[in-house]
């Protein structure tokens, strides 16, 4: 199985490194292309105004100055073309992406991407926060990813459908499960900007999010990640919403034109 690597957090992050960690559990044939610096809150965006640099560290291991979805375009078109990957990772995520995170995240979209090309693709994302003060628990999806990343592969899944994997926020045995879960709702009332003041006295803005607990559903990925468990979520590419399209066929028809 050949294996690439990518994430938003930038080539240095420490999730990068738990997930090569995670890929070469799995294979001996694991790549690396992930972007230069920090592309946290990318989504699914493409460089199109600027020339993307390429630029290799060591063998079977590169950057590229642009976003998640550059990195996975650039090495399937350019970098890994007379052998394509069979699954890529996106991740370690540094914080979940659950609810309505996914919209935001790029490392959903690194996966999106590798979905869009036909390529067995797992976005994954860790946790944390939640107890004062400690560290990031990156050996929970050291731990824990191998195992469920095997299962899933042999499972398999449609083309259309890329897999949103969250480690909660815990030590590896600490651990209650695994929950196949659907996207959750999250409250966007969370969302703040905190203005600040330059040393010239002119405003600039941080956009952030409080850590505010909420009351979800059992099912969904935001009721595991609150109890421990590890959130498995399919998610489509497609984004029609069908029962609200037969809704509207049945009650409008074929719109006239104006």
């Amino acid at each position: 199985m050949r294996i690439l690597v990518t994430n938003d957090d930038g080539i240095h992050a420490p999730g990068l490194a738990a997930a090569e960690k995670i890929a070469r559990a799995l294979s001996d044939d694991v790549w690396v292309v992930a972007p230069e610096t920090e592309q946290s809150g990318a989504s699914h965006s493409l460089t199109l105004t600027l020339p993307l640099r390429l630029r290799e560290i060591e063998k079977k291991r590169f950057t590229v100055t642009g976003t998640p979805t550059d990195c996975v375009m650039m090495a399937c078109a350019h970098v890994m073309k007379d052998a394509p990957p069979s699954l890529i990772l996106s991740g370690v995520n540094r914080g979940s992406n659950i609810a309505d995170d996914v919209t935001y995240s790029g490392t959903i979209a690194g996966a999106m991407e590798g979905c869009a090309l036909g390529i067995a693709s797992i976005a994954m994302s860790q946790s944390y926060g939640w107890t004062e003060g400690a560290e990031i628990p990156w050996a929970c999806g050291e731990v824990q990813g191998p195992p469920l990343i095997r299962k899933l592969v042999e499972m398999g899944w449609p083309d259309d459908v890329l897999i949103n994997i969250n480690f909660p926020d815990a030590a590896p045995g600490e651990v209650k499960g695994i929950d196949i879960a659907s996207q959750g709702k999250r409250d966007l009332q969370t969302a703040a900007l905190d203005r600040r003041v330059d040393a010239r006295g002119n405003p600039y803005f941080w956009i952030g999010f409080k850590r505010v607990r909420s009351n979800p559903p059992e099912g969904t990925d935001l009721h595991a990640i609150y109890h421990k468990r590890i959130a498995v979520t399919p998610l489509h590419l497609n984004l029609t919403e069908f029962e609200v399209l037969e809704k509207m066929k049945k009650k409008l028809g074929k719109l006239p034109l104006a």
